[in-house]
């Protein structure tokens, strides 16, 4: 059996738990603006659904990208396009730079997913190069190393100059990208991606179609990374060659092990550290700033085996495993098993 222990943490946990849990993020996601500057906020909400668009693939289907930059990058610049050229609302825009993310990693996953472990990360990073050299040469569309600026914060007629208003506006985009994860965890779909995380080949043996279910969960990975990329564009007002760099892809991976793979909530806690940590040292006039993010990184995987959130929901008592298989995700799906010789339909 592919892990006969994993339990639905959903139904696991008290009701009381899930409400108190969803009510507290609410009120943080509506209130962080009033906490701290809120360009930041902005960039947490940004960070934090790009994150947990990773977690889909990495935390929950076991797949390491280091390309996810060209769908945060590649959103950015098509949202920008879309926005400068049409002058339509800015919720158009995003949507319309997400799609574009999505048609673009769709080849690339078809060809990605014939290889797996390393050699599938080092296919994604080939692919998010490539896309980081388009944008580079192709200077009529992207303006290059300058980068395309002036991107507008058009909705409705509305003035959204002021950020503190454009992230409320923005806002619903992010938590409908986040809804759209948890939902995506928490069907059937789901309960086969964490089958073929654990275990590919009897996934494949019960009759599921592994590499399409792989190409999906890709194609919507990117789409929440690019609605992403949009937000995060809009807001600043520019795209750059930054988006598409490979160090992006890096950092969101950091992400998701800082605050914990294939929690949903843990990643959203690791962009909130991350993007506040930087934030705060770049102001304290440190320059230094990815040696001592590093060095913090390391030091808490040492102590967090399972990523900050991970390991206290561990240490709270909420969730109790009998074996010790690493990679466990305290918010999944209970694994499909061999209740009928009917294979099961994909999707």
């Amino acid at each position: 059996m592919i892990v006969t222990r994993l339990v639905d943490a959903t139904r696991g946990r008290p009701l009381i738990v899930r409400i108190g849990l969803l009510v507290a993020g609410l009120v943080l996601a509506f209130g962080l603006p009033w906490m701290i500057y809120p360009a930041v906020a902005l960039d947490i909400t940004a960070w934090a659904l790009f994150a947990v668009a990773l977690d889909l693939l990495l935390g929950y289907t076991g797949l390491l990208s280091f390309g996810h930059a060209a769908f945060w990058g590649s959103s950015a610049y098509a949202t920008g396009i879309i926005a400068i050229e049409t002058g339509m609302p800015f919720y158009v825009a995003v949507l319309g730079g997400a799609v574009v993310a999505a048609l673009l990693a769709l080849p690339i996953a078809m060809l990605a997913v014939r290889r797996t472990g390393i050699y599938f990360a080092m296919v994604t990073l080939a692919f998010a190069q490539l896309i980081y050299f388009v944008a580079n040469q192709w200077r009529s569309l992207t303006e290059g190393e300058n980068g395309l600026q002036g991107i507008p914060r058009e909705a409705f007629g509305l003035d959204l100059s002021d950020t503190f208003y454009f992230y409320y506006a923005a806002l619903p985009l992010i938590l409908l990208g986040l809804l759209g994860a948890w939902r995506v965890v928490h069907s059937p779909f789901g309960r086969v991606m964490v089958a073929i995380r654990e275990n590919p080949a009897r996934a494949r043996a019960l009759g599921y179609p592994v590499d399409r279910y792989k190409v999906q969960v890709f194609v919507i990975s990117a789409f929440l990374a690019g609605v992403a990329g949009g937000v995060y564009a809009v807001g600043h007002g520019f795209a750059s060659l930054q988006e598409v760099y490979w160090t992006t892809s890096g950092k969101v991976v950091v992400m998701n092990i800082l605050g914990g793979m294939g929690t949903l909530w843990g990643p959203v806690l690791g962009a909130g550290i991350i993007v506040v940590l930087e934030d705060y040292l770049a102001t304290a006039g440190i320059d230094a700033v990815g040696t001592v993010t590093g060095v913090i990184f390391v030091v808490t995987v040492l102590v967090f085996r399972r990523g900050i959130w991970g390991t206290a929901r561990r240490l709270l008592g909420s969730r109790r495993r009998g074996d010790e298989t690493p990679d466990a995700a305290p918010d999944e799906e209970p694994v499909p098993q061999e209740r009928s010789p009917t294979p099961a339909s994909p999707g």
